[in-house]
């Protein structure tokens, strides 16, 4: 076996022998006493493996050590290791011979905290009308689960400087304005108005590519979104529970969303999705609180707690609010991470599908009575998203497969 060695001249180096390259062969080798070895596999030598019978170790120690070798030991093959057998691999553990299930653990926990977030954020509307002080609540029940999380190392906290945060603080100002706003429609409207006309969503995101980041949009993505549009705006014309609040609330969640993705993009980071949601988290808090204050806390210090305390006791409603806080957080991280398991095509259905399972499950928990041409109108509206998000994963893959050729 070829392989070369450095060579530092006639003297040693910091206590590191001179090494050279033996003119005959040879049966022995020469070592200094405090080295040893290695009869498993050669000696490592600046990260390459030499066999003993290549190496001559030559030392100016006064204790020298001459080792002789048998022939038979030099051609003896080194051991053969796991990464070298194909027949003595380890055993395949269940679930990683079926990752499926992982994935599909991760679907299911996504759709199930969504679902029940939704559900027990407007019981609590119901009885305590405060949407500003309750998005408070949901960010600082995250905020504070981060924390934990740090403190005990899972995971490791990821640095931060005042570069990234100044990158990051649009994007959290963004994601703050559109959660308020989101809650807000939350409370004047029903549930599955509101997700409704969330629906739009993806339309304001391709207008905002388009006419501010200049980027070209497909016709075929265009032509996707007008079953949206239409299904959104005949849903609206005949929704029992409309009001102009609830709609433009939810509108303006749109807008804030599109520029969160916007912002997004141009503070691309190496951190990782747990450590960056957190850090948005703690910021998108300090936006929420003044409006709060601001806007709610007379009503609150007046009435509000009082109110609602006496409406469903003390327990259940600090026990209300601290659920509902967890949950946001959780099915919004869960939702990070199904999507660094899954292809993006596959993440955009799930999201659509998320959708529909939630509209349905409020429409039955809460008895909300619908018209014909709303149900018609939010069929369409989900639909057109579904084509969407399908033409729209295509397009990005076919644009990776381009950059990879």
């Amino acid at each position: 076996m070829e392989s070369r060695v450095l060579s530092y001249g006639a003297t040693t180096v910091s206590g590191i022998p001179r090494l050279t390259k033996p003119s005959a062969r040879i049966n022995t080798v020469a070592v200094s006493l405090p080295a040893r070895l290695n009869t498993d596999g050669g000696n490592i030598v600046w990260g390459r493996q030499l066999r003993p019978s290549l190496l001559n170790l030559d030392c100016s120690s006064a204790v020298p050590l001459v080792a002789p070798i048998a022939k038979r030991d030099l051609l003896k093959p080194c051991p053969a290791t796991a990464s070298d057998s194909t027949g003595d691999a380890a055993p395949v553990g269940f679930l990683a011979k079926y990752p499926f299930l992982i994935t599909g653990f991760f679907f299911f926990m996504w759709y199930f905290l969504n679902v029940i977030f939704n559900i027990l954020n407007k019981k609590i509307y119901n009885y305590f009308p405060y949407p500003y002080f309750v998005s408070v609540i949901h960010l600082a029940v995250g905020v504070v689960y981060c924390l934990g999380s740090w403190a005990v190392g899972l995971p490791k906290r990821a640095p931060m400087d005042s570069n990234l945060l100044k990158l990051l603080i649009p994007v959290a100002v963004c994601h703050a304005l559109g959660h308020v706003t989101s809650n807000v429609s939350f409370a004047a409207v029903a549930v599955s108005f509101t997700h409704t006309i969330k629906a739009l969503e993806p339309f304001f995101n391709a207008a905002a590519s388009q006419f501010i980041l200049g980027q070209s949009i497909p016709i075929t993505l265009w032509l996707s979104l007008a079953p949206v549009v239409l299904g959104v705006s005949m849903a609206s014309l005949t929704e029992l529970s409309f009001n102009w609040l609830g709609f433009i609330s939810a509108m303006i969640s749109n807008i804030s969303f599109t520029y969160r993705s916007i912002y997004s993009k141009k503070a691309m980071t190496d951190m990782d999705s747990t450590n960056l949601y957190a850090y948005i988290s703690i910021i998108a808090l300090f936006v929420c609180i003044p409006p709060a204050i601001i806007l709610e806390g007379p009503q609150l210090l007046k009435h509000g707690f009082s109110d609602a305390i006496a409406k469903v006791g003390m327990t259940k409603f600090v026990t209300d609010l601290f659920w509902v806080g967890m949950f946001y957080h959780l099915y919004n991280q869960l939702a990070t991470n199904t999507l660094e398991r899954v292809a993006p095509l596959t993440h955009a259905v799930g999201n659509v599908l998320k959708r529909v399972f939630v509209i349905g499950f409020s429409i039955i928990i809460f008895g909300n009575k619908i018209s014909t041409q709303t149900a018609i109108g939010t069929s369409i509206a989900i639909a057109g998203v579904a084509i969407y998000s399908v033409v729209k994963a295509k397009i990005e893959e076919e644009k990776r497969n381009l950059k990879a050729a």
